[in-house]
């Protein structure tokens, strides 16, 4: 298959994330939204998490508006419920792709094993930002893969190696992870003008033509001045990381805390809409979740 021949994007910053606490007794290293990148249109946020509900770490019942969240499991186990009858478990190389839209109140909690993955943040456009909330959930075995040369990569969203994922985006996005062998390189076509950054998971991959080494839990956050990101494993261990690329939303964001909306006034409404169960939060009243409660109370495994 021949390689995309677009100019090369150049490297803006490279930023190593370190453990922080998050949630209830979870650590995570946060990537886009730390001091050093901030948010980076449309991405508002990307954190690795590490956590064992057995052993405190768990996001009980909490509220969403105005963006989505993309769950990707790692290892181990992620239990969720949420406050319209919905819930599941996203296990190792499972995703779940939630558009929170008008409102979602729910709970995120790690199995009983050490559980590790990544959740990221999309901005939606005020056109979507009170629509009904839905999900794609897809297990390992259900998301598009392809393998090119010592490349491997899972296309949980966008299109890589002649591939596309059946993900539907609101917010144009890629969404790959990627593994590259011993001396194995590629090149990976990019929308020009789209926003675009790597997370690395494992081992030394080299990015751009400089092939500046980046080891594992840093991110590289690329310049939008080309429409391919190239990458290289010049090391003797496999790499792995994920390219995250998506289609500014060129909107203003109002944010606090789990809601993103365009305006302060907004931001007001959401809280008042939130605390009266109103305006996409009627079922929130007296809900509480079965597995956020049994966490809470220590009875989730007894």
């Amino acid at each position: 298959m021949n390689e995309p021949s677009g100019a090369s994007r150049t490297i803006q910053k490279v930023v190593e994330s370190k453990w922080q606490s998050e949630g209830r007794g979870a650590r995570v290293r946060r990537s886009i939204g730390r001091p050093g990148i901030g948010q980076i249109d449309p991405f508002l946020m990307l954190d690795e998490f590490k956590g064992s509900s057995a052993e405190g770490a768990g996001f009980p019942d909490h509220p969403h508006r105005g963006f989505e969240t993309v769950t990707y499991g790692l290892v181990g186990k992620v239990y969720h419920e949420d406050f319209l009858g919905n819930s599941g478990v996203i296990e190792e190389g499972g995703v779940q792709w939630m558009t929170a839209g008008r409102g979602i109140i729910h709970s995120e909690i790690p199995g009983k094993e050490m559980t590790t993955g990544l959740q990221l943040w999309i901005n939606l456009k005020s056109q979507y930002k009170m629509i009904e909330p839905r999900y794609q959930d897809r297990k390992a075995s259900e998301i598009t893969s392809a393998v090119q040369d010592g490349v491997k990569v899972s296309i949980i969203a966008g299109e890589s190696m002649g591939k596309k994922s059946e993900t539907c985006t609101l917010t144009p996005s890629y969404y790959l992870d990627f593994t590259v062998s011993p001396g194995a390189s590629h090149k990976q076509s990019i929308p020009q003008g789209w926003t675009a950054f790597c997370y690395t998971l494992s081992g030394v991959t080299s990015f751009g033509h400089e092939q500046k080494r980046i080891p594992a839990h840093h991110t590289v956050v690329f310049e939008k001045d080309g429409d391919v990101i190239e990458f290289f494993n010049n090391d003797d261990e496999e790499g792995r990381f994920v390219m995250i690329a998506g289609e500014p939303v060129n909107e203003p964001i109002a944010k606090h805390g789990p809601f993103v909306m365009n305006t302060d006034e907004e931001i007001q409404q959401t809280f008042d809409d939130y605390r009266n169960h109103k305006n996409g939060f009627e079922n929130g009243k007296n809900w509480k979740s079965v597995i956020g409660t049994k966490f809470i109370n220590g009875t989730l495994w007894k």
